[in-house]
């Protein structure tokens, strides 16, 4: 008679010691289980040779797992080691393996380490005292291929095809189901058969098995339905079955069961339901995952739904008080036009220059109207790719600073053709901003200078600049630039609006770039950006 798998299990959390104990002796027919928590006692155990396969916690006080997995490789290489672990890492993974170890589980995922220890003690027969695991290692397999494919499921469809076909791969079954509980009925939702069995059709939960089998949370085994009380034999006549198998899919408070088929008398095997029970630990664990991805999505759906609609108010609001408040700002400067025309004379030079101070705020409120209606448009204004020539806009923009009054002596360098994937109008704006402000910030220069161009570099591919020799800032304020209205110069030392910045930072990621700036104070200042191609 062969003897039952014997495992040392080194270590030092009773509570998880306890979780594993029990994981195996489910799964592990048979199986003794001695745990040990210290150095001491586990080299003890070591040197009686009374063990099958070896676990070990990856540290316990004033020893750990690598220690332990190169004594037991020394004294008894034979014997299988797996590590054990709360969590592994990949640093972990890469130092157990460099050491020799190819095998290793997590506590939080007891059916693999049940499956690598069934695995482990199957490759290992002579070592385990003749002892023939109950599991052959093509169900283990099976199993955890099951296993990994549950952990990627994401819609319950998902989901019943995997069940489906591994329930009755899983022991060699004539049929399989999979049935869900909905409030007081049962659902038999899937179903694999030489015969039909009743997929689609929905039954009181205290009138068929898989209903016992739910309200009492333990597994039912059959091996004569017509000879069973709980069976609604009526139901069963059409159908090849003879016997059964039903596990509940979460025992407490279960959600569904599994059930296995037979067309001839079949008693199933304590592994057979080992087997199944895994199936539906990790079929609970499924359904679970998509219950909260459905709640997960459907929280996005609303919260997403309520930023649309927070958008849309937002923007009607934004366009509204855009609207209105540029019509007091036409009255104010239409007004101020008319004073200084038809009544400069009873003003006197003091009258004329507040009023030509009101123009200019109001000329300044304008433009900052203009240029946050820019902003707001650009949230949701779509890109329209195609190719677009960098220089002849440049060109274009330098053309017209030029012919602006005052006069200015500039050296304007620019490459002939720089092209790019981009929006026309956007890269419009991108470069009226960034060379407005760079004229701007030259203008106090004798022989200013901007350079327009691009490089290319190891990290960020290829970029574009624009250099000048103006004023520069700070950079310890270089955080500031990109945000709207925050300025590193005041407004009386050089005007504008404070958003021209902000407007070319969204283009530029409505692009798929980014952008950054380098500068001195009085040394000059570069922007660099980059565009995704």
């Amino acid at each position: 008679m062969s003897k039952p798998p014997r495992i040392l299990y080194l270590e030092d959390d009773l509570d998880e010691a306890e979780l594993v104990r029990n994981a195996l002796k489910k799964n592990v027919i048979g199986s003794t289980i001695n745990i040990v928590d210290t150095r001491d006692k586990y080299l003890t155990a070591i040197e009686s040779g009374e063990m099958d396969l070896i676990l070990s916690d990856s540290q316990v006080p004033g020893f750990d797992g690598l220690s332990a997995f190169k004594i037991a490789r020394e004294q008894c290489p034979d014997i299988p080691f797996i590590f054990v672990s709360g969590y592994l890492d990949p640093a972990g993974i890469k130092e157990i393996e460099t050491a020799g170890a190819t095998t290793y589980a997590s506590k939080a995922r007891l059916p693999e380490l049940v499956s690598a220890v069934q695995n482990a003690l199957a490759e290992n027969q002579p070592a385990a005292q003749d002892y023939q695991p109950s599991y052959t290692s093509s169900a283990s397999a099976r199993l955890i291929a099951a296993i990994q494919e549950l952990s990627l499921a994401h819609t319950l469809e998902e989901v019943m095809s995997i069940v489906r076909r591994a329930a009755r791969e899983l022991t060699g079954a004539d049929g399989a189901t999979l049935v869900l509980r909905e409030g007081e009925h049962c659902f038999y939702a899937e179903e694999n058969a030489i015969g039909p069995l009743w997929k689609g059709r929905r039954f009181p939960i205290t009138a068929c098995i898989s209903g016992w089998v739910m309200l009492n949370g333990q597994a039912a085994v059959i091996e004569d339905v017509y000879n069973d009380a709980r069976v609604p034999v009526d139901a069963y006549r059409p159908t090849f079955v003879k016997s059964l198998a039903m596990i509940p899919i979460r025992p407490t408070a279960a959600i569904g069961a599994i059930g296995n088929y037979w067309a001839d008398h079949h008693h199933a095997t304590p592994e057979e339901l080992n087997l199944l029970q895994a199936l539906a630990d990790s079929t609970s664990i499924a359904l679970e995952n998509i219950r909260l991805y459905s709640e997960l999505e459907q929280r996005v759906s609303e919260r997403t739904a309520q930023l649309e609609a927070t958008n849309k108010e937002l923007e009607a609001f934004s366009f509204a008080v855009f609207h209105d408040l540029r019509a007091p700002l036409r009255h104010m400067q239409g007004f101020s036009n008319i004073l200084l025309e038809d009544c400069s004379d009873q003003l006197g030079e003091e009258g004329q220059e507040y009023l030509q101070r009101l123009k200019r705020s109001v000329h300044h409120m304008e433009q900052l109207i203009e240029d946050l209606l820019t902003l707001s448009r650009l949230s949701h204004v779509p890109v329209r790719r195609e190719r677009v020539n960098l220089s002849a806009i440049a060109r274009e923009i330098i053309s017209e600073l030029r012919s602006l009054p005052p006069q200015r002596q500039l050296d304007f360098v620019l490459p002939e053709d720089i092209f790019v994937s981009g929006d026309p109008g956007l890269m419009h704006a991108l470069l009226q901003n960034l060379i407005s402000n760079a004229w701007k910030f030259t203008s106090k220069r004798n022989q200013a200078k901007i350079e327009f161009g691009h490089a290319e570099d190891t990290n960020e591919g290829t970029y574009y600049y624009l250099r000048d020799n103006g004023m520069g800032f700070d950079m310890a304020y270089a955080g500031k630039l990109f945000t709207p209205f925050q300025r590193l110069h005041s407004s009386a030392e050089m005007p504008g609006t404070g958003v021209g910045l902000a407007i070319v930072q969204r283009i530029i990621h409505k692009h798929g770039g980014r952008i950054w700036a380098e500068a001195k104070p009085d040394k000059g200042a570069c922007f660099y950006f980059t565009l995704a191609k």
